[in-house]
């Protein structure tokens, strides 16, 4: 790294953020992710805002892979990451939690959540999202973030997890 690049950003102004962060943390959950770029770039939205991340297995990679790391390699060690074998022990460890669901079929707005510091952002996997099983199931906590769904199928899952997230953040 470049002597100009450590001093630009060492001598930066921190910017004032237009939120208070919670006192409690958000947790964002990964049902079953298959792309590690992506997890690596949750990981290091985490690491950024102090939000917990759940891996909720079976995973489409190993948690050691190259390019997960490589996503968030200087935040590995600020990310609070806890893993789950399956959606069933993910539940039973928080079954009190407020959690919302993020899909494209949702009819109900995410900007229209009236979030409470700790709530669980639940996303699916790249290729399926979130099984109709866990939609049926949570059909009264799933909601989406508007896209033009003629244009493309859904978002990117780290860009939905920001935008999610970051919605949160300035609504408690």
């Amino acid at each position: 790294m470049s002597s100009n690049y450590q001093m630009r950003h060492a001598n930066r102004e921190r910017h004032e953020l237009p939120f208070d962060w919670p006192k409690e943390p958000f947790h964002i959950v990964l049902v079953e992710p298959m792309i590690p770029p992506n997890t690596g770039n949750i990981a290091r939205l985490c690491a950024a805002t102090g939000t917990i991340l759940h891996l909720v297995g079976p995973l489409g990679f190993d948690i050691s892979d190259k390019q997960l790391r490589r996503a968030g390699l200087d935040y590995w060690e600020n990310v609070n990451i806890k893993n789950h074998t399956n959606f069933e022990e993910y539940i039973s460890k928080f079954p009190t939690a407020e959690k919302y669901f993020f899909t494209t079929s949702a009819k109900k707005d995410h900007a229209n959540i009236s979030y409470q510091p700790g709530s669980h952002l639940i996303f699916g996997n790249e290729a399926k999202g979130l099984s109709d099983e866990l939609i049926d199931r949570y059909s009264t906590k799933c909601y989406n973030i508007p896209i033009k769904l003629n244009a493309v199928r859904s978002l990117n899952l780290s860009n939905a997890a920001s935008i999610a997230l970051y919605t949160a953040l300035r609504r408690v």
